[in-house]
């Protein structure tokens, strides 16, 4: 499965397909220039998110990382409950920005 991201509107991303060490190397490039690209806060949607796990979880906290130093918020909306369960357990849920 090919995972993609795209801009959906005025800092607005969707990211869709699996979030997994197979498929993050391959996305993490595309994402990681839209963000530093970025002016203004932004909203990542993972609602057509299909699988994920660690590596998933990692990217979203580098993303987090990058829109800090350009002193942008980030926040994510629709998080897989796959994810949220991996947060969870790794003790993260509370620093994982969410929007409504």
């Amino acid at each position: 499965m090919t995972t993609s991201i795209k801009k959906t509107g005025n800092g607005q991303l969707a990211i869709e397909g699996e979030l997994s060490k197979v498929t993050v190397p391959t996305i993490w490039r595309e994402t990681k220039g839209l963000v530093q690209a970025a002016t203004q806060n932004l909203v990542i949607d993972l609602k057509e998110v299909t699988r994920t796990d660690s590596a998933g979880l990692a990217m979203l906290l580098e993303l987090m990382t990058l829109a800090r130093k350009k002193e942008l918020q980030i926040h994510f909306r629709n998080l897989p409950a796959q994810l949220w369960t991996i947060a969870k357990i790794s003790d993260l849920e509370g620093i994982i920005p969410l929007a409504d």
